[in-house]
């Protein structure tokens, strides 16, 4: 049945004149029938940059809307409405607009895992590959970071700045603990364990290199080893095993598994149906909104 639905989907992608997007998270068969995968700006990047009007985004509801922001004239639709992030969606308003009332000298530095009613109320987003930097390129001294409290912990431990942090986290990281780590040290004894700054300050600290989704993509290519404990949802480890058949992808949990429920959500199923036209979500923010969420992305985009 997959490969029947492989077959129509390339089939009627190329037809309808769609381009589809997979997040480095998404199951093997998705990212298969993709055009591009890769983290969550960075494809919102490629979908500005590209000719196409109609793209299926298959990721989570603040990823297709970060798109959006950027690409307002595109159909960006997501093939799973219900596909949200728990950690954007721990992030509430009041209790932010409290913390920027309380810390009136703070500049608010959102995370892009935020929503766009979020963004919009920030003075600049980040990613966890560049969050060190936009950070430190703020003159402010005392900076609001949000909403993840293991990537603030990362944040601090490379600026002189106060970061005041929201509480929030991504639970598929936050599981992460020193068990697994010591499990890896034993198990792979040859291997560089590479952790996401998403997981605890503690497990951070005991693995060899600390990087975005993005940066463990790239990390392989430049390291003289060939194996690798790779700290993130599983899914990352198709994606590198594909990039890089000659070497060798462990995960960091092997049980349970680390597995965002939400990225695994997306079926082939539901990719085929967005392009027929009978499922999905066709993404829509109010101006007014993405005007201002916009701002706090344009910020960052221009100190990269």
């Amino acid at each position: 049945m997959e490969n029947k639905f492989k077959e129509e989907i390339l089939k009627l992608k190329k037809e309808k004149d769609f381009v589809i997007i997979a997040h480095n998270y998404q199951i093997g068969d998705i990212q298969d029938v993709a055009d591009f995968v890769g983290d969550s700006l960075e494809l919102s990047r490629v979908i500005k940059d590209i000719d196409k009007k109609n793209v299926i985004f298959a990721g989570v509801r603040f990823m297709a809307e970060t798109a959006k922001i950027l690409s307002p004239e595109k159909n960006i639709i997501l093939p799973v409405p219900s596909a949200g992030c728990e950690m954007a969606d721990m992030v509430e308003i009041e209790k932010v607009k409290k913390l920027q009332e309380e810390n009136k000298n703070a500049k608010t530095v959102c995370y892009v895992n935020t929503t766009a009613l979020v963004k919009s109320i920030c003075d600049i987003c980040c990613t966890s590959a560049n969050a060190v930097k936009v950070v430190n390129s703020l003159k402010e001294k005392e900076i609001i970071f949000l909403p993840d409290k293991n990537l603030a912990a990362f944040v601090r431990r490379n600026t002189d700045k106060k970061i005041i942090s929201y509480e929030g986290f991504c639970y598929v990281h936050n599981q992460f603990n020193i068990l697994d780590v010591r499990r890896a040290r034993e198990k792979y004894t040859d291997a560089t364990i590479m952790i996401h700054p998403e997981a605890p300050e503690d497990v951070q600290l005991l693995c060899d290199v600390i990087l975005s989704t993005g940066g463990m993509v790239k990390y392989p290519k430049e390291s003289k080893n060939n194996q690798f404990v790779v700290g993130t949802e599983e899914g990352m480890i198709y994606r590198l095993e594909k990039l890089y058949p000659d070497k060798k992808f462990f995960p960091l949990r092997e049980k349970p598994k680390a597995i965002c429920n939400n990225m695994k959500k997306t079926t082939l199923e539901d990719i085929l149906l967005s392009l027929r036209g009978e499922g999905g979500e066709n993404i829509f923010i109010e101006e007014t909104i993405r005007l201002k969420a916009l701002k706090s992305i344009e910020k960052m985009i221009e100190i990269l």
